[in-house]
């Protein structure tokens, strides 16, 4: 790459990481604000849906496609239980599994954001809930962890590191990678070893971000062709 180059890589990465910032702090200033309350998107005759937000996020910063989803005709099912998804990967994974079993959902979609792919590839790996689930898109998770993880001080992030036990165990686990789409950016200022998965169907954007991929049309189309496959 020439010098030239190197420097309109860096200027797109720097715009993608602002305008990623903006829109995170966006929705998340509209999660805190909203009164939509989760019962309103149940309604639908098509395949179920279970969205599982990122680390930080509760379900109203997936609104967008929370929305594209309920008006296309999709019951959408969100894990309130979660709050903002800051427990352990194997508990939220409890939780997920336990608002299956007790709503007795069946051929569900996951749509999930960065931690929630996580969480749901794990629900899909064991227990009785893992056949109510077809399959599920995820945008941009951190299936390799991320590098970023061992110099944050909370817990909670170092947990994306590639060396944890919990991570390496899911990522060497490949049985339902074939149903899963992997969604994700050329550019993810979160995890700069990107969230392509082995075996998995990915679809790599030609734009960057962590948080407005989920806002990108074409991650929209995708889940929506998913969810009705």
């Amino acid at each position: 790459m020439t010098r030239l180059a190197r420097a309109r890589r860096t200027l797109a990465e720097a715009r993608w990481w602002a305008l990623d910032y903006v829109y995170a702090a966006e929705w998340q200033a509209r999660a805190v604000l909203s009164r939509a309350e989760p019962g309103r998107y149940l309604g639908g005759e098509l395949r179920p849906v279970l969205v599982i937000p990122g680390i930080f996020e509760t379900w109203q910063f997936m609104r967008p496609m929370i929305e594209a989803l309920h008006s296309a005709g999709h019951p959408v099912h969100v894990v309130t239980a979660l709050q903002n998804n800051r427990v352990p990967l194997d508990e939220a994974a409890r939780i997920v599994a336990a608002h299956l079993t007790e709503r007795d959902l069946a051929d569900v979609v996951i749509v999930a954001h960065s931690k929630g792919g996580l969480v749901g590839k794990s629900v899909m790996l064991q227990g009785p809930a893992a056949a109510r689930i077809d399959g599920m898109v995820a945008v941009a998770a951190p299936f390799g962890g991320s590098r970023y993880a061992r110099f944050l001080p909370l817990r909670s992030l170092r947990a994306f590191r590639a060396s944890d036990a919990g991570l390496s165990a899911l990522a060497r686990d490949l049985r339902v990678n074939a149903r899963i789409l992997s969604v994700f950016g050329v550019f993810d200022p979160h995890i700069p070893e990107g969230s392509a998965l082995a075996g998995a169907e990915n679809l790599r954007l030609d734009t960057g971000g962590h948080f407005r991929v989920l806002a990108d049309p074409r991650t929209v189309a995708a889940v929506l062709e998913r969810a009705a496959r």
